[in-house]
C-alpha cells in the first residue's frame, strides 16, 4: 500500500517525459507543416486523377519523377551549382558593401541625413528597370546577374544594419567613453557586436531575395 503514492508519482512523471518528447519531436520536425504538404500531395494525387487532363493538370506522381531525373542528370546539376555560386556571390557583394554603409548610418547622424535619401530612392526601382543598365555596363555572362544581385541585396543589407545599430543602448556608448575608448574601439567593441542581429537578419533576407532575383 505504500508504494502506491510513489507509483503513481513515477507514472506521472513517464507520462510528461512523454509529453516533452513528442513535443520537441513535432517542433524538430514541424509536424503540421509535414501533415499540410501530406494533404497537398495527396490532394494533387487524387485531383489530377480524377480530372484526367495530364496537359492541364499534370500527375503528381509523373511530376516527381521527372523531378528525380532532371536531378540525376548532370546538365541540371552543373545549372543549379553556376545558380547557387550567382546567389552566394551577389549576396557575399551584396554585404560587403551593404554592411559598412549601414553601420556608417546608424552610427552618424550626419551620414544618415547625407544616404538616406540617396537610398530610399535607389532602392525604389525596381529590379528588371536596372538588367538593360546591367548588361550594357557588364555585357553577357555573369557581370549582370551580380550586379544586380548585388544591388537588390545591398538595400537590404543596409537598412538591417543601420536598424541593428540605431536599437543599441546609448549607455553601452557613454560607459565605453568613460573608460577611455576612441571612436574606432567604440565601432570594434560596441558597433560591430551589437549589430550583429541586424546584420544576420539582413544576410538572411538578401538570400532570400537573391533566389527570387535571380530568375
Amino acid at each position: 500500500m505504500k508504494t502506491a503514492p510513489n507509483s503513481h508519482l513515477k507514472s506521472l512523471s513517464q507520462s510528461s517525459q512523454t509529453q516533452r518528447n513528442a513535443s520537441k519531436f513535432v517542433k524538430k520536425f514541424n509536424l503540421p507543416a509535414l501533415i499540410l504538404l501530406a494533404i497537398v500531395c495527396i490532394g494533387w494525387f487524387l485531383g489530377a486523377h480524377l480530372y484526367k487532363k495530364p496537359f492541364v493538370f499534370p500527375y503528381f506522381e509523373e511530376v516527381i519523377g521527372s523531378i528525380a531525373y532532371a536531378l540525376s542528370d548532370l546538365a541540371v546539376l552543373r545549372a543549379i551549382g553556376i545558380t547557387v555560386r550567382r546567389v552566394l556571390l551577389g549576396t557575399f557583394y551584396g554585404v560587403l558593401i551593404g554592411v559598412p554603409i549601414g553601420m556608417a548610418m546608424g552610427f552618424s547622424t550626419t551620414i544618415m541625413n547625407a544616404l538616406a535619401p540617396y537610398v530610399n530612392a535607389l532602392r525604389q526601382i525596381p529590379t528588371t528597370a536596372w538588367v538593360p543598365m546591367a548588361i550594357i555596363w557588364f555585357g553577357l555572362g555573369d557581370g549582370p546577374t551580380l550586379f544586380v544581385l548585388a544591388l537588390h541585396g545591398v538595400f537590404i543589407v543596409i537598412l538591417n544594419t543601420a536598424a541593428g545599430v540605431l536599437e543599441i543602448n546609448k549607455e553601452y556608448y557613454n560607459a565605453v567613453r568613460s573608460m577611455g575608448a576612441n571612436t574606432l574601439e567604440v565601432i570594434t567593441d560596441v558597433v560591430l557586436p551589437g549589430s550583429l542581429p541586424g546584420i544576420i537578419t539582413g544576410i538572411r533576407l538578401a538570400l532570400g531575395m537573391g533566389w527570387m532575383t535571380v530568375v
